[in-house]
């Protein structure tokens, strides 16, 4: 197969709560819902992970099953119903801080083809990962700004010393990964070396869009 990144996806929330919580403390034993990577990085910070499909979340909500969860985004949550069991969302999370859909061609069938053809599919990915990422950052703020007004969610940033609590985890997992399967340490490295170079300038170079836009707007941000 021959894949290429496409869409890249902004950080998922925290998530939904039927109350919301104050520090990492108050996040052990809770019944939460996440897949993948992200239920073994909760776990280790203390929660009760389940591993729920999103057609089983708003039941288990409601039933008690669980007593948090995360989906996707603004969009996603609001469509299958999560601000019609809580109201309580928490924005900004390490758990699923990036991530990427993938488009794949036939190996065999995409090495036959001309350059220039191959040229046009690699070129048609990026296009509609472009488009798609803009339509997603579009549809999310203004979903969110739905969420808020017209559904009275009470839409929360999560406390940094959850986020402190999620890296000190994150270390544990990834070193304990690492050491049983070399090609998640090949993965793992290859992105380390990379943001390590390409974060140091970003950080260093961006401007400091969070004042602008508070002196522009007016409005403070929560932290």
């Amino acid at each position: 197969m021959v894949g290429f990144f496409a869409t890249p996806m902004p950080t998922q929330p925290l998530g939904w709560f039927k109350k919301p919580v104050k520090n990492a403390k108050e996040m052990v034993g809770l019944k939460y819902r996440t897949v993948g990577l992200a239920a073994d990085l909760m776990q280790q910070m203390g929660l009760k992970v389940t591993q729920l499909p999103g057609g089983e979340i708003v039941p288990a909500m409601e039933r008690g099953v669980i007593d948090a969860f995360e989906y996707n985004n603004p969009t996603s949550d609001m469509r299958f119903g999560a601000q019609d069991v809580t109201k309580n969302y928490m924005l900004g999370s390490y758990h699923q801080a990036m991530e990427f859909f993938e488009i794949i061609f036939y190996k065999p069938k995409f090495d036959a083809l001309a350059p220039d053809l191959k040229a046009i599919l690699q070129y048609g990915v990026e296009a509609a990962s472009q488009s798609n990422y803009w339509t997603a950052m579009d549809n999310y703020s203004r979903d969110l700004q739905d969420l808020i007004t017209k559904h009275k969610v009470n839409v929360l940033r999560t406390p940094k010393d959850i986020f402190t609590e999620q890296l000190k985890a994150w270390d544990i997992l990834a070193a304990k990964l690492s050491g049983e399967d070399p090609f998640f340490k090949k993965v793992v490295d290859s992105q380390r070396a990379w943001a390590k170079r390409v974060g140091y300038y970003g950080f260093l170079n961006e401007a400091d869009f969070r004042q602008g836009y508070e002196h522009v707007f007016k409005t403070k941000i929560p932290t």
